[in-house]
């Protein structure tokens, strides 16, 4: 894959953004720890049908496999669309080549 400048930007923007999470993530790690030592154990709630209901790993388990499946539909969206439309940019070498480099995919 070529490199752009936008791609050093991106990546420093994802590192920022798991450097953030990584603080809240402690943060909330040392909140639920001393929450922990100072409540009581309480038995857990017997609510019906409760067994049938999917827990929260399989919750975000699916929600991120159904965002990844959308994501890579519109990727393929975008790029066919842009196959589609390639007769209609502007000729130019640079343009041109790039042009029917994406039509022979």
């Amino acid at each position: 894959m070529t490199s752009y400048p936008t791609t050093q930007v991106q990546d420093e923007f994802l590192k920022a953004i798991r450097q953030s999470q990584e603080t809240v993530l402690q943060a909330i790690r040392t909140w639920a720890d001393t929450a922990q030592s100072m409540t009581p154990k309480m038995p857990a709630a017997q609510l019906p049908l409760a067994d049938k209901l999917p827990n929260p790993e399989e919750v975000v388990a699916s929600a991120y496999d159904f965002a990844e499946k959308l994501l890579a539909t519109q990727r393929q969206f975008a790029e066919e669309l842009l196959k589609v439309t390639t007769s209609l940019m502007p000729i130019d070498g640079n343009s041109a080549q790039k042009g029917k480099a994406a039509a022979a995919k």
